[in-house]
């Protein structure tokens, strides 16, 4: 590692949790999200409580601007869906591993 490279600051951690209610919300809504130290709390409880994470710093920095317990924007849908269907898959694929 270089000098430069040493100096430079990590860039901080960034979580957000999402939830979606398949009747109750037309989208899914941010209900946590944080940066550095609250990030890593927001991981953990998702590690606590077996909740799957998705790692996409792209859309956490976007996903970032939205307000707590509001509604992701429709120009945000396509992303949130790709990992909905992600986290879909994951799911059948541990319900499987079950049976």
């Amino acid at each position: 590692m270089n000098k430069e490279e040493m100096e430079k600051p990590k860039p901080r951690q960034q979580a957000i949790a999402l939830s979606y209610q398949k009747g109750n919300t037309v989208a899914p809504k941010v209900v946590a999200k944080g940066a550095g130290f609250l990030a890593e709390k927001i991981v953990e409880a998702a590690q606590q409580h077996s909740v799957p994470i998705y790692q996409n710093k792209t859309l956490a920095s976007m996903l970032m601007a939205i307000e707590l317990d509001r509604e992701i924007p429709a120009e945000l849908y396509q992303a949130v869906a790709e990992v909905l269907a992600h986290i879909y898959y994951l799911d059948q694929k541990m319900e499987k591993k079950w049976e």
